[in-house]
């Protein structure tokens, strides 16, 4: 049995297609994904909301790696501090103290 192709099959099929492009062109913008162009490339909408976003988030990402940098200085000062031998005698003394207090 053939099916023959009618005028509304193809209108429908075409308004199905449509729609489903829409949708999920509606749907990239909605979530922040890129859109493509007819080459595959993305395009990124440009508007004030987003460059200001671009701003704030490179602020706080240049804050964070600050920050990272302070802590890992500090970490360095406390892991010196540790494995000072000094420390560690003066770890032994207290303890010698405490237990010949507790005696």
């Amino acid at each position: 049995m053939d099916f023959p192709i009618t005028e509304i099959t193809v209108i429908v099929g075409v308004a199905i297609l449509a729609f489903g492009w829409i949708t999920t062109t509606w749907m990239r913008i909605k979530n922040g994904y890129p859109l493509e162009n007819s080459w595959g490339k993305a395009v990124y909408p440009k508007n004030d909301q987003a460059v200001e976003r671009v701003k704030l988030l490179t602020q706080e990402n240049a804050e964070l790696r600050a920050e990272l940098g302070s802590l890992k200085d500090r970490l360095g000062n406390v892991e010196r501090i540790v494995t000072d031998s000094g420390y560690h005698l003066t770890n032994e003394i207290d303890r010698l103290r405490d237990t010949q207090g507790a005696n």
